[in-house]
């Protein structure tokens, strides 16, 4: 058993470098299917044999995606295509896209077209849950996935193998959100850079692996007295934190978080598969009819702002960052609403610029420094 600090290296080392841990799992014999996020049923991959590994982008120079892609296109998709079309992405089996806003419409056709020797998998989620035909929908979704996979694997994934998959899955959302909980008491250890390395570094493990190490950081956790945090507490929402230069920002102005509605965290795990109403493929299809608070699924209403507000009230934060992906539209649509909620509750909101190709930090540390001031 590692102890709590070579624990949170190791996770941290997987975020810096992904392609090592591609490298580990291609060299064991596995083969590893890149997942674009956010929701690709990983669940699908995982109970194939083969290792689902998350495409987050990283920073890069763009060159040859400028012939795929416009320039406001958003910034992880740019750079996920850039890795593609330079080889960075040697050696994976395929990608799944999931078609679930506009930018990834387009990517499915310009990766096909670009990364030839790599099979892309595309899936287009209903966004009219309430329909019944919706899940029947789905469902079909998943078997054309799983006919793709099974090119790769030359065989057909089982039932049960995809329970067991699900299991295990569900297990990881568990577990991932007690260390959320469990980080509130520990802010001393658990700094934004380190909460964020815990909660992104999933998507490079297989995840019982993945599991196995947080539920060690857990119990580490749980053996320390609670610590008594004197600075500000903040809750991040929007599709990202990165790059971690602004996490760094946070650390220096004495900011916590203290929880989080980000698409690379939290919104990932907070909603498990049931364990009953049918079999693996129904339930799947029914933990997405069951997945709330997202810019990028339609929902009546606007639920986000009482999401944040009660994430706030839980967590004695003092207010929230707004992660504004830069060009994401579905995320510009979502502010208006959850701000004005947040207002009402008497909760500041900060919305700053996120974009992971950035190299220049000032303005964005001087609002923060500015915000932090103000709470």
């Amino acid at each position: 058993m590692a102890d709590l600090h070579t624990n949170i290296e190791c996770l941290k080392n997987a975020c810096k470098n992904p392609r090592a841990q591609l490298d580990k799992y291609l060299a064991a014999g596995k083969k590893v299917i890149g997942c674009f996020e956010p929701y690709t049923p990983e669940e699908l991959v995982h109970a194939s044999g083969m290792i689902p590994m998350g495409l987050w982008g990283g920073h890069t120079e763009l060159k040859l995606v400028k012939s795929y892609l416009p320039a406001f296109a958003c910034p992880i998709m740019q750079a996920n295509l850039e890795f593609g079309l330079n080889g960075t992405y040697k050696g994976i089996s395929g990608v799944i896209i999931p078609a679930i806003c506009d930018t990834l419409r387009c990517m499915t056709q310009n990766w096909r077209f670009g990364v030839p020797d790599i099979p892309m998998i595309p899936i287009v989620y209903p966004q009219n849950r309430t329909s019944p035909a919706s899940t029947d929908y789905l469902i079909s979704e998943y078997e054309n996935v799983l006919v793709m996979l099974a090119t790769t694997t030359g065989q057909m994934m089982t039932e049960k193998a995809l329970c067991r998959s699900i299991e295990i899955y569900n297990e990881h959302n568990a577990v991932m959100r007690e260390f959320s909980a469990l980080a509130v008491k520990h802010l001393d250890v658990i700094t934004p850079t380190v909460r964020h390395a815990v909660m992104k570094s999933a998507f490079f493990f297989e995840k019982s692996e993945h599991t196995a190490i947080v539920k060690e950081i857990n119990e580490a956790l749980k053996a320390l007295p609670d610590y008594k945090f004197t600075g500000k507490k903040v809750v991040l929402t929007g599709i990202t934190g990165e790059p971690e230069e602004f996490l760094e920002i946070l650390e220096a102005n004495n900011i916590a978080v203290v929880g989080d509605d980000l698409a690379q965290e939290s919104r990932q795990i907070r909603t498990d598969t049931p364990l009953s109403g049918g079999g693996g493929l129904k339930r799947l299809a029914l933990q997405w009819k069951d997945r709330t608070c997202c810019s990028l699924i339609h929902e009546i209403g606007k639920p986000r702002g009482a999401l944040l507000t009660e994430l706030c009230k839980e967590n004695d934060a003092d207010g929230v960052i707004n992660c504004l992906m830069k060009f994401c539209d579905p995320e510009e649509y979502d502010q208006p609403w959850f701000e004005g909620d947040l207002k009402k509750a008497g909760y500041p909101c900060l919305t700053v610029e996120v974009d992971p190709l950035n190299t220049s930090f000032e303005q964005l540390r001087t609002r923060i420094q500015t915000f932090a001031e103000m709470l």
